[in-house]
């Protein structure tokens, strides 16, 4: 298999990616990592990276395939602020870029922000848990979370689509889900995270941005 071969493809990247950039950068912090947390086929970290050259990209997954099209779409686009993909299971108490080689390249510029795009919804709510938990041990006072997906709000979906996805989702897997917005917010009030800012998105989704209050 090429690295070609290893190519992945997301329709949707190419309808949101846009939208995606302009809200980052009104809320990126000035300079470091950014680590993105279940970067599937790699084209939204190859394109942000060329878009935030004044940072340096770190994509993940758990799934080794997807670990793969990073690499393939990177070395395709010649990205020299990617790093090399790494795994990472958000539920894991300690996540693997927070030890052994990883930690290290980290030292010269630290994680400042994470991005995590349709992730929550196509997870268990351990998932968004073990989000909190390890953006909420990596980033300093500060530091930026950035989520994208379909919410709830005030308990309620927003639209009949959203209804319809939320149900497909189920039937797929019961611990999946749209989730409601106050709990993700509850979550990551937890973790010392406040919500700065929500944006409507193209879809039906919404751009969530939260904020590291303290250090402990």
């Amino acid at each position: 298999m090429t690295l070609q071969d290893a190519r992945q493809y997301a329709p949707a990247t190419e309808c949101n990616r846009e939208p995606i950039l302009e809200v980052v950068l009104q809320v990126l912090p000035g300079s470091g990592t950014i680590l993105e947390i279940a970067s599937g086929t790699g084209e939204h970290a190859v394109f942000f990276a060329s878009k935030l050259s004044d940072y340096i990209w770190l994509p993940t997954d758990a799934n080794p395939q997807a670990r793969a099209s990073i690499t393939a779409w990177t070395e395709h686009f010649g990205c020299n602020n990617v790093y090399p993909p790494q795994y990472l299971d958000v539920r894991e108490p300690v996540w693997a870029v927070e030890k052994g080689e990883v930690s290290q390249w980290l030292k010269q510029e630290p994680i400042t922000t994470i991005v995590n795009i349709n992730m929550i919804h196509i997870s268990p709510w351990s998932a968004c848990l073990g989000l909190m938990a390890g953006a909420g041990r990596i980033l300093a006072a500060g530091g930026i979370l950035y989520l994208y997906g379909p919410f709830k709000q005030d308990g309620e979906h927003t639209t009949p689509s959203n209804v319809a996805f939320d149900e497909y989702l189920r039937v797929q897997n019961p611990e999946w889900g749209v989730r409601n917005l106050d709990d993700v917010v509850a979550a990551a009030r937890a973790e010392h995270f406040t919500l700065k800012q929500t944006y409507q998105m193209p879809a039906n989704n919404l751009s969530i941005v939260f904020e590291r209050s303290v250090n402990e």
